[in-house]
C-alpha cells in the first residue's frame, strides 16, 4: 500500500457520514493487507474496522509481537477510545506517518518528540496499555490486564510473576520486619 492509499484511507476515515458496506469490507481489508506488508511475520487477521485494523498494526509495531490477543485488543482499544474520542482517528495518522516516513519503530518516538507532534503521546499510551494492561492515569486508570499483560507474558518462560497480592490490600507498602 503507498503512502497515497494510506492517505485516501485516512481521508475516507475523516470524512462524514458512515461509509456504505462495500466500502467498509474494502477499508477493513486494505488495513488487513497492509498489517501483513507493514509486519511480514504477522499473523493478519480480519480487522472488524479500518481504525481497529489499525491500531492492530501499530500495537503489533510498537510491541514488537507476530500476534496480539484480539480478545484484549479488544479491551485495550475501547478503553482507550472511551478515554480520548480522538483516539481512533489519531491511530489511523499514527499509522499513515510511519508509512510515508517510513520511520523505524525503534525511532518512531525520538521522531516525533522532535517533530513535535500532536502524535507523540500515543505510542506511550498503546505501549503502556499493552505492557502495563492499564488505561488512563490518576483516579481514571484501571487495570484490564495483568497476567496477560505483556510486561508479565515477556518474562514468563524464566519468572512467574504473582497474580495476586500476598497479605490483605496496602501490605506491600509497610516496611518488612
Amino acid at each position: 500500500m503507498s503512502a497515497h492509499d494510506v492517505n485516501a484511507l485516512h481521508s475516507v476515515l475523516q470524512s462524514d457520514g458512515d461509509p456504505d458496506p462495500t466500502r467498509r469490507r474494502l477499508l477493513a481489508g486494505l488495513v488487513t493487507a497492509y498489517t501483513a506488508s507493514l509486519i511480514p511475520w504477522a499473523l493478519a487477521q480480519p480487522a472488524p474496522d479500518a481504525r481497529r485494523g489499525a491500531f492492530a498494526a501499530v500495537s503489533a509495531i510498537l510491541a514488537g509481537r507476530q500476534s496480539l490477543d484480539t480478545v484484549q485488543a479488544t479491551r485495550l482499544y475501547d478503553a482507550l477510545v472511551a478515554d480520548d474520542p480522538g483516539f481512533a482517528d489519531a491511530v489511523v495518522s499514527l499509522l499513515a506517518l510511519i508509512n510515508e516516513q517510513h520511520i523505524d519503530p525503534l525511532q518512531l518516538q525520538k521522531t516525533l518528540d522532535d517533530a513535535h507532534s500532536p502524535l507523540t503521546a500515543l505510542p506511550r499510551t498503546i505501549a503502556t496499555a499493552w505492557y502495563l494492561g492499564i488505561v488512563g492515569s490518576g483516579a481514571r486508570a484501571r487495570c484490564l490486564a495483568f497476567e496477560s499483560a505483556l510486561n508479565a507474558v515477556a518474562v514468563a518462560d524464566v519468572l512467574k510473576p504473582p497474580t495476586y497480592a500476598y497479605g490483605v490490600y496496602g501490605s506491600w507498602s509497610t516496611k518488612p520486619a
